[in-house]
């Protein structure tokens, strides 16, 4: 099969598009002819190199944890599901990585609603896994006030949507122009950076109950400030969160990571319901692996980079 991959740490320059061996379902797992992959930030730091002691890979190494496709095989056990359905979900993300390429395996999935592009749903499944296991972490349900740092990215839009649907009340922080892209979405806006206690106060008098950081930009001082309890902030980004009294949530293997799996038919319903979508920054052929690697350090994408993974567009 063809797959984006790469074969030492480095640029995104390492990135490219070569053969590779065709993985197959084993007990309990699908596999998808993949129609587009989701490109997330553990994608761009793993090649970069920058995780190679905590995490590392055996090369070359295929990116990509989320991803859209038709069944085409279907391992023991697996019950629901038939070849050629439409899915999207999650590869082993043990593995960290699988999906960029012409096959995927998936241990985690759910159902494609038509409300969703084949695009969107090759986004969508990391960034609701990860909204699910925070908001569940968290304890949001109707009536909480939910604030993200860094909510016009692909984790802050999907959990946004998420908080909303649940009947929380969402403040999200994100550049001016941003502004009326997240007030489409549901939530309240605001700025972050400096003055932003004073300004989440004013718009939530009655204070905040919860709180996410997607940024992870050294404001989790304020944050805490904000919740008025480090146990009420919750962040995905800062690594160094628990100098702050704040847990960090990431990494797979572990119970918050099954219930977080149960937010995908969760988000597919919704979807169909016309209450969820996927927003997208752009569509990249799989070919343009490097550029979309490139767009998403810079954190400033507006939703989800996604690749289209389409034979010819390789060629």
């Amino acid at each position: 099969m063809f797959a984006l991959q790469f074969s030492q740490y480095g640029s995104p320059d390492v990135l490219t598009v070569a053969d590779a061996e065709e993985p197959h379902a084993g007990p309990g797992e699908i596999r998808i002819t993949v129609r587009a992959a989701g490109v997330t930030p553990s994608d761009w730091k793993l090649r970069s190199g920058v995780l190679h002691r905590l995490l590392p890979l055996d090369l070359p190494h295929i990116p990509g944890v989320d991803a859209a496709g038709v069944v085409d095989e279907i391992g023991d056990g697996v019950t629901g599901v038939a070849v050629g359905d439409a899915v999207f979900g999650l590869v082993d993300v043990a593995g960290h990585g699988g999906a960029a390429a012409e096959f995927a395996v998936l241990t985690v999935w759910a159902a494609k609603p038509d409300a969703l592009s084949w695009e969107q749903a090759g986004g969508a499944a990391a960034d609701v896994e990860t909204a699910t296991r925070v908001l569940n972490a968290l304890g949001v349900t109707a009536g909480t006030t939910l604030l993200i740092e860094g909510a016009a990215g692909g984790t802050g839009t999907v959990t946004t949507q998420l908080a909303i649907a649940r009947g929380a009340t969402v403040i999200g922080t994100a550049g001016q122009h941003n502004h009326e892209f997240l007030a489409g979405l549901g939530a309240t806006p605001t700025t972050y950076g400096p003055g932003l206690v004073e300004r989440v106060t004013a718009l939530a008098p009655d204070g905040v109950d919860a709180v996410l950081d997607t940024a992870g930009s050294g404001s989790l001082p304020d944050l805490v400030t904000i919740a008025g309890d480090a146990n009420r902030v919750v962040s995905i980004a800062d690594p160094n969160a628990h100098e702050h009294g704040v847990r960090l949530s990431l990494g797979p293997g572990n119970s918050e990571h099954e219930l977080g799996y149960a937010g995908l038919a969760v988000a597919a319903a919704l979807a169909t319901e016309g209450r969820f979508t996927v927003p997208l920054h752009a569509v990249l052929p799989l070919k343009d692996g490097a550029k979309a690697h490139e767009l998403s350090a810079t954190g400033h994408a507006r939703g989800k980079i996604v690749l289209s993974v389409r034979k010819m567009e390789t060629l």
